[in-house]
């Protein structure tokens, strides 16, 4: 009896590796296919995190936040010390994970460098609320995009989680796409970069 072998062509194999590679949780797909469950934190795994420094010098965008009280932050405002911008969702996983990180790392710097994270759950407070109640966070608060307005302004629907760090003159020094250990010397050192590398 002959034996049939079907085999995809290299082009189809090669996109396949190419999507497996891919790491983040993707923005692109259609707004209403955002899953609105909250990730459970990802397997241990080496964060792989992206250095970017190709939009050094670009300002602090001008964007206003509600928190789940109906408080509002102006990004603009926020000149005149240091801040860590991070794009994140409860569905995310990597950003589950780096979230404590991120806490611990704000509380290190208190009063030289300010931590924002903000949430781009569609279902805004409904979800950030018990997710900061859960985990019990003691320096991040829970700023809300429900439009997803800085994740597009950052990429036309970056990819989670994205940080990125402006000096106290509200400019630029780099971002990073992707999970990232923020208690890592090497993290330490980028801060440093923003507070006169003075990291400690």
């Amino acid at each position: 009896m002959a034996r049939i072998f079907v085999s995809l062509p290299v082009s189809a194999t090669l996109a396949f590796g190419l999507i497996a590679a891919l790491a983040g949780c993707d923005r692109q797909s259609a707004p209403d296919s955002q899953p609105q469950e909250a990730a459970a934190p990802a397997a241990a795994s080496e964060p792989a995190g992206t250095l970017d420094r190709s939009f050094v010098g670009e300002e602090l965008p001008d964007f206003t936040f509600p928190d789940p009280q109906g408080n509002q932050l102006t990004l603009a405002s926020l000149k005149g010390q240091p801040v860590l911008l991070n794009l994140w969702a409860t569905w995310c996983a990597p950003c589950v994970v780096e979230m404590p990180l991120l806490d611990k790392l704000a509380g290190e710097y208190q009063g030289r460098l300010r931590v924002v994270t903000v949430s781009q759950d569609m279902k805004g407070a409904e979800l950030v609320t018990p997710f900061f109640q859960q985990q019990g966070f003691e320096h991040l608060e829970p700023w809300l995009d429900t439009k997803s307005d800085l994740a597009f302004h950052y990429g036309g629907g970056a990819v989670l989680p994205t940080t990125i760090l402006y000096d106290a003159q509200g400019k630029e020094v780099w971002r990073i796409v992707g999970e990232y250990d923020w208690q890592s010397e090497e993290a330490h050192a980028l801060v440093g970069e923003a507070l006169g590398n003075s990291a400690t």
